[in-house]
This record gives structure tokens, sequence and C-alpha cells, in this order.
């Protein structure tokens, strides 16, 4: 037992962690095929306790179909829509809600449970207090989303999108990395190469990426400039300008699609630098030179998906497979950086 756990370590809170960054990649994907689909708007009240259960007659089918046609989504775009073409968009968001629960169960009551008996080191409770906290806010904000579409919209405020993806990550990284210390325990002695900050600057890109990406997602911005390298045939793409700074960074099909292909090509060529210069660092442990060179595949992979998928003009599986492949991106980013601090 003493292999397992130790006052600085505890591989059974470990395990926890990396499982609950599993379902949080789960809602990741199921979020992204919501968004894709067109189904985030399909439930139009928010019940945290009695929306765990779908309609369960066909009367209560027809009374969230009637709140969905009060909104602008309906009247806009989707007048036509049947009951059963309801319930196909019905079932992606309430999966993503229930899953969403799902995530609350599986952190909160292990949580307890580990609490009780002692097993979490004590240098990483305050940061499971935090991702519990962390969770139950994803809730409020996911609402706070969604209730951008309902009344003057149709579709959700890209920037709150983005706002959404990014707490669902920061959760993401912040269970991986606290897995890791928990697995682990604490280092005796930490690296200070130069390293360190240049593996934390690649996953804050990384994470700023696919911020870049939700703005893309929300503005609908990869059904169009199909065509890679250029865009409709030009370098830059005509319109840039939104109405105004804001308008422009978050609002702007041609503008939001560019900046997140600049990013991505300064991306490309950083994970291309770590794979190569990781094996050349004499002092860097050869785990995460194995590290480094996962990296550089995941980025050679995902720019490959990226443009495929903009050129595919963004078919749902290949747009899932995408935000997969971005979280995917993120977790090795964040195991990168936490192995390059230990010697």
């Amino acid at each position: 037992m003493t292999s397992f756990l130790r006052s600085d370590r505890s591989r059974p809170v470990a395990i926890w962690l990396f499982t609950v960054a599993v379902f949080v990649f789960g809602m990741v994907v199921v979020g992204g095929a919501t968004r894709l689909t067109d189904s985030g708007l399909s439930i139009t009240q928010w019940k945290p306790i009695m929306g765990a259960l779908p309609p369960m007659s066909e009367a209560a089918w027809r009374a969230n179909f009637e709140l969905y046609k009060q909104i602008p989504q309906f009247k806009l775009v989707n007048p036509d829509m049947t009951l059963e073409a309801y319930k196909g968009i019905f079932w992606w968001e309430w999966a993503h809600r229930l899953l969403g629960r799902l995530v609350g169960a599986v952190f909160a009551i292990p949580f307890v449970f580990f609490l009780i008996r002692r097993m979490i080191p004590r240098r990483l409770i305050w940061r499971c207090a935090v991702m519990l906290v962390l969770g139950g806010l994803q809730g409020l904000v996911g609402w706070w989303m969604v209730s951008s579409g309902l009344s003057e919209r149709v579709s959700v405020a890209p920037e709150r999108l983005m706002t959404h993806l990014g707490l669902a990550l920061t959760l993401f990284v912040v269970l991986i990395w606290t897995g890791l210390d928990a697995w682990a325990g604490s280092p005796r002695i930490e690296e200070r190469s130069a390293w360190r900050g240049w593996a934390l600057g690649f996953l804050g890109a990384v994470f700023f990426q696919s911020l870049l990406g939700a703005l893309v997602a929300g503005n609908d911005a990869g059904l169009v400039f199909n065509d890679w390298p250029l865009m409709n045939g030009a370098l830059l793409p005509d319109p840039y300008l939104g109405n105004g700074f804001w308008g422009t960074i978050a609002h702007s099909q041609g503008a939001v699609q560019l900046h997140h292909r600049l990013f991505a090509y300064a991306l490309f060529a950083a994970g291309l630098a770590i794979g190569v210069l990781t094996q050349r660092a004499r002092h860097l442990p050869s785990e995460a030179k194995v590290v480094g060179l996962v990296v550089a595949g995941v980025v050679i992979l995902q720019a490959g998906l990226g443009i495929w998928t903009l050129m595919a003009h963004v078919p749902v599986w290949l747009g899932v497979v995408h935000q997969a492949g971005a979280a995917v991106l993120l977790a090795v980013a964040t195991s990168f950086a936490w192995r390059v601090r230990r010697p």
C-alpha cells in the first residue's frame, strides 16, 4: 500500500482525477457536436434537477417543442421543422447537459470520500476545491451562453461560447496537472531550465488557439473562405472589418478565421521546434523528450485536420474530430509543461 499512498502522493486520487478529465474531454466533444448540429438552443429552460429527465410523453415533447417555437432560431432558421426533427436536436443538447451533471457527480462524490479518508495530499486539497467551484460555475456559464440565443439571436453569442469552452478547457488542464502531481508526488528538485518557460508558453498558446477556434465555431466562420492557403483566392479576407474593434475580433467571419489560421501557423512552427529541440537538449529527461516528440506529432495531425475540415466545409463528424484533436493537443502540452519541471 505504501507504493500507492504516501503523504504527498495518492495514486487512487490520481486515477480519479484522470477519470474526471476523460469525462470533461467527452463534454468538449459532445459540446462540439451540439454546436455543429445547431442543437444548443433546443432546450429553452434551465432546470438543474428536473431537467435531468427527458420528455416522458408525447404531450411533454410537444410542450418542449412549443417553447422552442417561440425563439428566433425556429422562426428565422427552422420554421418548417417537424416534431421528429426537433427530437434530433433535442437529444444532442440533453446529452450534453446530462454529461455535465455526470461530471459533477463523478468529481464531487469521490472528492468527499477522499477527503474523509484523508487520501488527498494536503497540498492538492485547495486545488481540488477550486475545481469543484469551477465545475459548478460551468453550469451557470452554460446557461448564460444559451440565454444569449433565446431572444434576439438565432445562435449563441460567440464570446459566450468562447467563455464556456475556455472554462471547460481550464478545468481539463488543471485536472491533468493535478492528477500528475497526485501520481508522482511533489518533485524533490524542480527544474529551473529555460524549457519551463517555453513549455508553459506553448501550453498557453494552445489554450488561446482553442479560444480562437471557439470564435470560428460561434460565427460559423468555417463555412466561408473554404480554400487554402488563400481565402477566396486572396491573402486577406474580404470583408475583414466588423462593427468596431470588438465586432471585428469576435464577430467578423473573415477576421476570426484569419486569426485562427495565422495563430495555427505559429503554433505549428512552435510544435515542430519542440519536437526537434527536445531531442538535442542534453539535460532534458528522456520522458520529456518522448513527450516533446508527441507534441510535434499531434501538432502535425491537428494542422492537417484543420485544413481538411475547412476545405470540406465542416462536416459534423470532421468538425467534432478537429475539436477533439484540440483537446488532445492541450492534454499533451499540459503533460509536457508538467514534465520539464522535473529533472
